[in-house]
């Protein structure tokens, strides 16, 4: 019988982990299924240009995985029973149990509401492509109107940065205003918050710090200090939570959910399941937590994948680099920043701004999309057949080694 390996979700972890497992193991002993909800690949890095008006490419994932004999399995997960090595899945068929030997949990992460009331009724978000779409079609709407309309952006993270400053420079009929917890920018360095100020200045983008919404309504949002703003689009960027269903699996998770992994991204709980992306809590080299991040996810990943093939393989398991290097923002089309971060995840003192960081930008994102479309390319051509015994087998064990 051929050793299953599952992949939970197809974002930027997910299908490189797949397409890298199918180009190294044999066909001959295993069996790969992706499980996704969608039948496309998000570009999730450049759904905030989507929600602007920029028309970005959404690749079939049946296109994706074409001859590298993955099979995927369109369906919504709604439960992982690790005892059993069961996957519970719901499709247009009715779904049912999908048994494994392998697990790999690869969900991203989706818009957190903070507890604040009124997000989910009133807010958009750019947290996934249907949501960025119809972010879309509203400021398309605002756009139609002679007097205009104004965008509210709450939350400072880069994800926030890079949605005001996008939307205020694709649509400069509309009155944009960046909603900051604290100080703008404040996990840059003092030049790189000056030339975020100075981008924002230029794109006519308002900047509101020190404010705290505690509640979002239809047309206005509430601050702590009981200001009332004015909003025809609120767009919640104000953090991002995991999926809820590794908590309720029984694998071991911090307090918000994410998977807690040894060094290799195999449970500690349950030695045949790995995690990978947002949904892992990864120390770094630096000793502390990986950050949810693209870059996050490609180290997550490459490790996973070195982990399952030299443990099926019989072979030693080789320890890739889990780092955290740098903060790339991109500020509108032209514009962006580079900002390097030291071995403690503090932010260097030099930075890089203007549209060389832009390119640098725009390159990481068309290399994460080609690394995903490619994820075979430049590896070792021999598929390696599996050990007689496989590690990743031995099912639950009271902690994994590492």
């Amino acid at each position: 019988m051929k050793h299953r390996i599952v992949v939970l979700g197809a974002g930027y972890a997910g299908a490189y982990v797949a397409g890298n497992l199918a180009r190294r193991l044999s066909p001959a002993d295993t069996e790969i299924t992706v499980v996704n909800a969608v039948p496309d690949f998000v570009q999730r890095l450049r759904l905030n240009q989507l929600a602007a008006g920029r028309e970005i490419e959404a690749p079939q994932l049946a296109d994706v995985f074409a001859g590298t004999g993955i099979r995927l399995r369109l369906a919504r997960v709604t439960a992982v029973d690790p005892e059993r090595q069961v996957v519970a899945v719901a499709d247009a068929d009715g779904g049912g149990d999908l048994g494994y030997d392998t697990l790999v949990y690869a969900f991203g992460s989706h818009v957190a509401d903070q507890g604040v009331p009124g997000v989910a009724e009133h807010a958009f978000n750019v947290a996934g492509r249907p949501s960025a779409l119809r972010l879309r079609e509203h400021l398309d709407s605002l756009g139609s109107r002679s007097e205009g309309g104004s965008v509210l952006v709450v939350g400072d993270g880069l994800t926030g940065i890079e949605t005001a400053t996008e939307i205020a420079e694709a649509r400069p009929g509309l009155s944009v205003a960046l909603v900051a917890r604290g100080e703008l920018g404040a996990r840059l360095s003092a030049g790189a918050r000056r030339h975020l100020r100075r981008a924002c200045d230029r794109l006519g983008v308002t900047v509101l710090e020190h404010t705290t919404v505690e509640a979002v309504e239809a047309t206005r949002v509430l601050c702590a200090d009981g200001t009332a703003l004015a909003s025809d689009a609120t767009v919640w960027t104000a953090g991002f939570a995991v999926n809820p269903i590794a908590a309720a699996s029984g694998l071991e998770v911090t307090g918000n959910g994410r998977i807690v992994v040894d060094r290799t991204m195999r449970s500690v709980s349950h030695p045949n399941v790995y995690a990978v992306g947002d949904s892992v809590h990864a120390i770094g080299d630096n000793g502390r937590p990986l950050p949810m991040s693209c870059g996050s996810a490609g180290y997550t990943g490459r490790q996973a994948i070195e982990a399952i093939v030299g443990r099926l393989t019989g072979r030693q398991v080789a320890n890739g680099k889990l780092v955290y290097l740098y903060n790339a923002i991109s500020l509108g089309r032209r514009d962006g920043i580079w900002q390097p971060v030291d071995g403690q995840g503090q932010a260097k003192p030099s930075y890089m701004g203007g549209r060389k960081a832009a390119r640098i930008k725009r390159a990481i994102e068309k290399g994460s999309l080609w690394g995903t479309l490619h994820p075979t390319f430049g590896l070792p051509r021999r598929q390696r057949r599996l050990a007689a015994a496989p590690e990743a087998s031995a099912g639950k064990t009271s902690g994994a080694a590492a």
